[in-house]
């Protein structure tokens, strides 16, 4: 089963819950803390590492810090000031870990200390040296039965100390814990407290030598404006987490290190799923990250799959506890749903549906695909099916068996449920390059004729069949086709150079065909696009000559004409699923995105004022690309099985990466101009060619959003140019992007260099969106336009009639729609592909939100909360055009009887569950999904 690789995640379940009730027990009392004076007299109390009053510490070109003035020894009444500290923690599961869990109850008993703190202070003592930590240590309650809850110890601090700079955090339990907040303040004074947000998982360890360090919410600061105190400290804390480079990485760690794709098959088990290596020379690609696991015994070049529910990531980028739960629960039902893929193919995978009807019968009329608003893992699967079974049992035969169909059946798709013949239509097939799941495709014809850049004498002649004659005929407007390329008007997806190198590999696969494509569209008066020609095409071989043909809207007039139509539109189709799934979704995404993260992770401290603004784009995502690995980009995986063109999917994605990947495009305005949908005019704004272009129009208005918001943080923390070119950490971390991240393109004259406010401003940008709502754009409308297949196939498995000749035609002609249906994907491929994309179209219950999520730092930062609000306050002026756009009639692109309206990029504005559709829940920040 397609999707059994993922019945255990690649952690265990877990979670953190920041609004825990302090449990009661006694106040520690730090080991070896210095007591506080017995004098009778009156106390003046000095607020160790908090404010009193403030003074400017550290500042670099007017960015300054504001921190706590100590008073001179010779004013103190005291030598030692009482402070408290309040840690907030999550264990794991009892049951998950109830061995480790029993231990640290019988330890309880003789008091052990189960969590260490050490206390660092931000600045050095009068001899220029770093101070003392001062250790603090805590122990369990006595009694409790909750998974958290927040820990707490009172200590006395020298006075002299200075204000505390990081923390040093060692955990002697025998289970590992996730670290939420630590609070550190004069006692009885937690207003005023130092925060450390730390939202980590800590392993246990008995090594004193083991210990993690955190730095407090007021500490954002560039490395030249780091406190004394804590210079060392914030280096080795970035060298402990580059690691060594050496050895195979284990669950706990959090070690962020690159490496090639040389995991996506199982030689050692299955030699049919060898696959090439991605990265490097012969198929340049981005990078991942490191495992290290051992190399494969039959194939040398290959990682071993040791075991396939566990693939490293660092620990904290693995999912939460309920997003696991989450995750299971879609998982699950998606197992429900591929049960009847086998009920229905018990003859053979390649078995077809043998009607229209049968297609429609997947679905359950009364269930609509919307928001789910519980997910609660196997909890939620179970107690559905207890409700389900209490039901049958009160059914008999026929009708029992009808409701345990309904049990498995999909939800209506909104593509389907709007309209039930949208698929059919040549006005939808059109409208989605521009408002569907993969309108990154669609470009402007700049010159005719059309010609192809591959080798003639590989692949036969270049020229196309798509002719200023034939264009001329199509039109029929009293235009030419030059006069139609001077004005703009005639747009093309483009799949034949892209899938011709592949078209006789691909074909020797069973059940499985494939073309190179070419599909015309002309912008008429109403501002909609309007097919008028695709070119299919089939390259020379040694033993068979070009084989290629047109086919235009009703062909020759005739009813046969029609039907080879919508069979050439069935084929294109599939290899725009293909090239959305692969490149724009998969590779654009995903899988680019993941060197950012490594390298932030090692080049960027955690206080580094960058790391925090793109820290909130980043989560879960390599969580994600490592379950990818194992189910759905593997060899022999969900995307091979189902999707064009089968098991030269990843190869292809590797190609695309090679020839048209580039940084410097992947911003919207940039990939609008590349492909011809755009230009700036005079004054510099951008023009777009089509005026109704839904995902461009809704697009634009997000990334001058995510633009100023960007600029506005850059300015407060970058006054001056010389800031940014000094910093040794930003230069450090856009240098390994460049240089490990995206090795293969290293050499590449388009990287921008950050030198310069607008430079830095740009490259966060462009990654702020394509981890936001680019991915939002080509992810979350999968199953509601890709979900009913006919719409989308992902896959074409029969030649078109035509290249089959007479023979090929007479069974055409007999049964134009059962060539049709043997055309579409088998009834196995289609519920294989309908399960992943209800999948990968599903939200998270703890998703954080374009415009929601705001980084604990920045509500200390007047400034940058000031901007923040100002960033949220526009996306809510963004939801408010985007719902006139799609009620303005004029739009038609988005607006019209039955047509979906276009929500892909509607920011969240309320509660996500009280939304009608799954696609207008918001924009994650994050790549979640």
């Amino acid at each position: 089963m397609l999707l059994g690789a993922l019945a255990t995640p690649t952690h265990g379940t877990f979670t953190f819950f920041s609004c825990a009730a302090p449990l009661a027990r006694p106040a520690v009392l730090a080991p070896g803390a210095r007591r506080r004076s017995s004098s009778p007299r009156r106390r003046s109390v000095t607020k160790v590492g908090t404010t009193t009053t403030t003074t400017t510490l550290y500042e670099s070109n007017g960015a300054a810090l504001q921190t706590t003035v100590r008073p001179s020894f010779h004013d103190l009444d005291q030598k030692t000031v009482e402070m408290e500290a309040t840690v907030t923690v999550h264990m794991k599961s009892f049951f998950s870990d109830m061995l480790d869990r029993s231990l640290d109850e019988f330890f309880d008993i003789f008091g052990k200390s189960w969590l260490h703190l050490e206390l660092i202070s931000s600045e050095l003592d009068q001899d220029g040296r770093e101070h003392k930590p001062i250790p603090v240590g805590f122990k369990n309650p006595k009694k409790h039965d909750a998974e958290f809850g927040i820990y707490q110890a009172t200590f006395d601090v020298p006075a002299s100390f200075g204000p505390i700079g990081a923390v040093h955090v060692t955990n002697s339990h025998h289970s590992e814990m996730l670290l939420g907040d630590i609070k550190v303040f004069p006692a009885g004074q937690e207003s005023s407290a130092v925060t450390f947000h730390c939202s980590s998982w800590i392993h246990p360890s008995d090594s004193s030598t083991d210990k993690r360090i955190f730095f407090p919410l007021k500490y954002s600061c560039l490395p030249s404006q780091t406190p004394k105190g804590v210079e060392k400290l914030r280096k080795s804390e970035l060298e402990a987490i580059r690691g060594s480079g050496h050895g195979e990485r284990t669950a706990h760690e959090r070690i962020y290190d690159y490496d090639v794709y040389n995991d996506l098959g199982d030689p050692d088990h299955d030699i049919d799923t060898k696959r090439p290596v991605l990265g490097g020379k012969d198929h340049p690609y981005p990078r991942r990250g490191r495992t290290g696991r051992p190399r494969s015994k039959a194939d040398p070049l290959s990682e071993t799959r040791t075991d396939e529910d566990h693939i490293y990531v660092p620990r904290d980028e693995a999912f939460s506890e309920r997003k696991q739960a989450a995750f299971n629960t879609k998982l699950n039902f998606s197992k429900l749903h591929a049960v009847s893929t086998y009920m229905k193919t018990s003859k053979h995978k390649g078995q077809s549906f043998p009607s229209l009807a049968a297609i429609d019968a997947m679905y359950e009329d009364r269930s609509k695909n919307q928001p789910q608003q519980k997910l609660d893992g196997w909890c939620a699967t179970l107690d559905l099916l207890e409700k389900e079974l209490s039901h049958l049992v009160h059914l008999e035969g026929a009708m029992f068996l009808e409701e345990i169909r309904k049990v498995i059946k999909f939800e209506t798709p909104e593509i389907h449920d709007r309209d039930k013949f949208a698929w059919f239509r040549d006005e939808e097939f059109a409208r989605e390059t521009l408002a569907g799941i993969n309108p990154l495709s669609i470009q402007l014809v700049t010159e005719l004729p059309i010609v192809s850049k591959l080798d003639e004498v590989i692949y036969g002649p270049a020229d196309s069949l798509i002719t200023k004659e034939l264009i001329d005929e199509q039109i029929d407007r009293g235009m030419t086709a030059d006069e139609a390329v001077k004005k703009k008007k005639l747009f093309m997806l483009d799949y034949h150079d892209m899938f011709l190198p592949y078209v006789h590999k691909v074909r020797e696969i069973d059940d499985t065909t494939l073309y190179g494509s070419r599909t015309l569209f002309f912008l008429t008066e109403d501002g909609m696009l309007r097919p008028i020609a695709i070119e299919l095409t089939r390259p020379m071989s040694p033993s068979k000559p070009q084989w290629r043909e047109v086919y235009t809207p009703g062909c020759d007039g005739s009813v046969t004409g029609s039907w080879l139509w919508q069979l050439a539109k069935t084929h294109v189709l599939a290899h725009d699923s293909g090239y959305h799934q692969l490149v724009s979704h998969w590779l654009r995404t995903h899988c680019c995105v993941e060197p950012y993260i490594i390298a932030a992770n090692r080049q960027l401290s955690q206080m580094h004022p960058i790391y925090r603004l793109l820290h909130p784009h980043f989560r879960y995502t390599m969580e994600l690309n490592a379950i990818g690995r194992v189910m759905l980009i593997s060899g022999d995986g969900a995307i091979e099985s189902v999707f064009s063109p089968r098991k030269y999917c990843m190869e292809l994605s590797s190609l695309v990466y090679d020839k048209f990947w580039r940084f410097d495009m992947e911003g919207l305005p940039e990939d609008l101009i590349r492909r011809g949908m755009a230009v700036k005019g005079g004054d510099g704004k951008l023009e777009l060619v089509i005026e109704d272009y839904p995902y461009a129009n809704d697009g634009l208005l997000i990334w001058d959003a995510i633009k100023e918001w960007a600029s506005e943080y850059v300015e407060h923390y970058y006054p001056c140019t010389a800031d940014i070119i000094g910093d040794e950490e930003l230069q450090g971390w856009w240098t390994e992007v460049r240089t490990k991240g995206h090795e293969d393109k290293k050499d590449e004259p388009w990287w921008p260099k950050i030198d310069n406010h607008e430079s830095l401003v740009q490259v966060l940008a462009t990654i702020m969106w394509v981890t936001s709502a680019h991915h939002a754009a080509v992810n979350f409308g999968q199953y509601p336009y890709a979900g009913y297949f006919p719409n989308r196939p992902t896959v074409a498995r029969r030649n078109m009639p035509s290249e089959m000749g007479v023979e090929g035609m007479n069974t055409f002609e007999e049964a134009p729609e059962k060539v049709l249906l043997d055309t579409f994907p088998s009834i196995y491929q289609s519920y294989s592909a309908l399960a992943i994309m209800d999948l990968l179209s599903s939200h998270s219950p703890d998703e954080e939100y374009m415009g929601t999520y705001q980084d604990p730092a920045w509500k200390d930062n007047v400034k940058i909360s000031k901007a923040f609000a100002k960033f949220k306050g526009r996306l809510i002026e963004i939801v408010a055009q985007i719902n006139e756009w799609n009620t303005d009639r004029k739009r038609k692109n988005r607006h019209g009887a039955g047509v979906v309206p276009y929500v892909l990029l509607k920011p969240s504005d309320g509660n996500p569950m009280d939304e009608k559709m799954v696609m207008e829940m918001g924009i994650p920040n994050s790549i979640s999904i």
